[in-house]
């Protein structure tokens, strides 16, 4: 057979053609290699990537799986930082998120969290400028500015003296809306009615309440008052008011019932709160007089109390407290004050409002996701005595077993042991493991775990105050802290809180495992990396954990603990303490983006 002749350049060309893709991949995978393992941008990929698997939500496996290795101590690197527009982040308070839900009742300003696997898995970052806030009491009257940058409350409040710019401060002159000379001749006016001094009122709710000057200058009368807003279009103000040190919540009055016990508060405010007190069949007065302690005082300043074009605002308003058998103290020119009864309503049969008793099998004190009820809670549905002036006056109260702490078995025993037992313990923290506690650098602490509120009663002669957060899943016993005197709210740890980041110089918690577990069970409802991030997210730049727990769990805490960039120590517990505890002292360190575009 003959041969076919043809030219060099068509001889084997599929031979030819492999050879140079081959050739093409080998070189261009060396000059990869190179240029991954001999510059920056080997780093920079690397971050990048990372922080890609950190952040995706997308894949609810591969989170998981970083979280196991985060939680076993198989992740070397530092969790990654979220994104810079993040540094006020509170996931569960988000307006992108919240915005498309109804209108209906507030519904959409109230807490309205993602599922854990819809969260990133990343550290929120201090602002740019950020410096270590002011201390008490100085901060009380002033803060950084770079630390919250956000001029839309001073530039258009500051007539009324809530706050200006000053400088790298802003400044806080004391007013309010309804006291824009400022909240102490206020509330000196309103002692006139109200047993202000003494101890006769110490616990305090302040609804709508801005910046915290009234609740601020409070404190000087030995009254602790909660501050709460709901994040709106003042931005800010609540993330102001934990910056001066006054305590303070992101909160909406919506479609639930606030996150406190019935009868927690001696006292409760509105200056401008602008809540329709008689909207819906008055249910958001209902809720107020559910909180409010039988011999109480509601004080309401400013609309609709004898405020133009609102006669029948004000008259409804009028019918309800009458309704409610309420006292009126005194009606001075925009501000009512009345006396809640202290014993059994006298509600009568027929009213506008088709007010009713709550049946007594429901629990008033169940308040969390729990919704409003049209219905009056009577002082009967609770047992104990709590009524003011038949609860001991402060300080006397804090050291006094309450009378609801007695319903619970063998309540004497347990509360007396509880107190001795963390008096014990705070020592040991401030003398053995030089807990700066009684420090100037601590003002704001919370105990994640609080029961009957014994680590923030053992506190009361340091200048701090204490948010005592009872697990929701735990026995309710935050009825108990208030009856002392103390100040907190229900809380499920297996969600983020309802603050801004960097809100708490101290976080304490004792079983933080206990936290996260089904009750009764070994199971976990969340992880505990999950957990510890939402700490970090609270926790101040330098500020401190203290965690108590068996050595197993601590062990894991502390790998937990170098992937959010803590420095750590395990210590043993106090000599005099029973189980098997190790206690874990962290502190958070201060870093920072290097750029905001990163």
């Amino acid at each position: 057979m003959g041969h076919l002749n043809l030219p060099a350049s068509k001889r084997n060309p599929r031979k030819w053609k492999l050879l140079d893709i081959i050739s093409a991949v080998f070189f261009g995978l060396v000059f990869l290699f190179f240029l991954l393992v001999f510059t920056p941008l080997g780093d920079s990929l690397a971050a990048s990537g990372r922080q890609a698997l950190l952040l995706s939500t997308s894949d609810p496996g591969q989170r998981h799986r970083l979280v196991a290795l985060v939680e076993l101590g198989h992740h070397h690197q530092p969790i990654e930082a979220c994104p810079a527009d993040s540094v006020d982040h509170m996931p569960c308070e988000d307006p992108r998120r919240n915005s498309q839900l109804s209108r209906e009742m507030n519904f959409y300003r109230e807490r309205h969290c993602p599922l854990p696997d819809e969260m990133p898995l990343c550290l929120i970052p201090p602002p740019l400028g950020y410096k270590i806030p002011v201390q008490w009491p100085e901060s009380l009257h002033k803060i950084w500015h770079s630390n919250m940058p956000h001029n839309k409350i001073a530039d258009r409040k500051g007539h009324q003296g809530w706050m200006k710019e000053q400088g790298p401060y802003f400044i806080f002159p004391g007013g309010g809306t309804m006291f824009p000379d400022g909240a102490a001749p206020y509330i000196e006016k309103l002692g006139q009615y109200i047993p202000i001094s003494g101890g006769t009122l110490r616990t305090a709710l302040d609804m709508g309440c801005g910046v915290a000057s009234f609740g601020g200058s409070l404190l000087s009368e030995s009254i602790l008052t909660l501050s709460f807003a709901p994040r709106d279009s003042h931005k800010a103000q609540i993330q102001f008011a934990l910056e001066r040190g006054i305590p303070a919540f992101v909160l909406m009055l919506g479609t639930r019932r606030l996150p406190f016990p019935a009868f927690a508060f001696d006292f409760i405010h509105c200056s401008r709160c602008l809540i329709p007190f008689t909207a819906y069949n008055a249910t958001y007065f209902i809720e107020v007089d559910r909180l409010l302690r039988p011999g109480g005082y509601l004080v309401i300043s400013g609309p609709p109390v004898q405020w133009p074009k609102q006669d029948k605002e004000w008259a409804d308003l009028q019918a309800v407290a009458r309704a409610l058998c309420y006292e009126l103290i005194a009606v001075d020119r925009n501000t009512v004050i009345w006396k809640k009864p202290d014993g059994d309503l006298c509600l009568p049969n027929q009213n506008e409002f088709g007010l009713e008793l709550c049946d007594e099998s429901m629990d008033p004190s169940n308040a969390w996701y729990f919704k409003l009820r049209r219905c009056v809670t009577t002082t009967s549905s609770v047992n104990g005595e709590y009524a003011i002036g038949r609860i001991p006056d402060w300080p006397n109260r804090l050291i006094r077993a309450p009378s609801r702490a007695l319903v619970m078995k063998n309540g004497f025993d347990l509360f007396e042991a509880d107190t001795r037992r963390w008096a014990r313990r705070v020592a040991y923290y401030k003398n053995t493991l030089n807990v700066k506690l009684g420090n100037p650098a601590i003002r704001n602490v919370m105990d994640m775990n609080a029961f009957f509120g014994g680590f923030a009663a053992a506190l009361t002669s340091d200048p701090v105050w204490v948010m005592n957060v009872v697990p929701a899943r735990k026995p309710l016993t935050l009825d108990v802290i208030y009856d002392r005197g103390l100040i907190g709210v229900y809380h499920d740890w297996c969600e983020p809180f309802s603050t801004y980041p960097r809100s708490y110089d101290l976080i304490h918690v004792a079983g933080i495992e206990s936290l996260i577990k089904l009750p009764g069970s070994s199971k976990s409802r969340c992880n505990l990396a999950d957990l510890m991030v939402e700490i970090d997210r609270m926790l101040r730049p330098q500020g401190t954990v203290v965690i108590r727990d068996s050595p197993e769990v601590i062990d894991k805490v502390a790998r937990i603990a170098h992937a959010v960039r803590w420095t750590a120590t395990i210590n043993d517990k106090e000599p005099e303490s029973h189980g098997r505890e190790k206690i874990l002292v962290a502190t958070k360190t201060f870093w920072q983006l290097i750029s905001a575009s990163r």
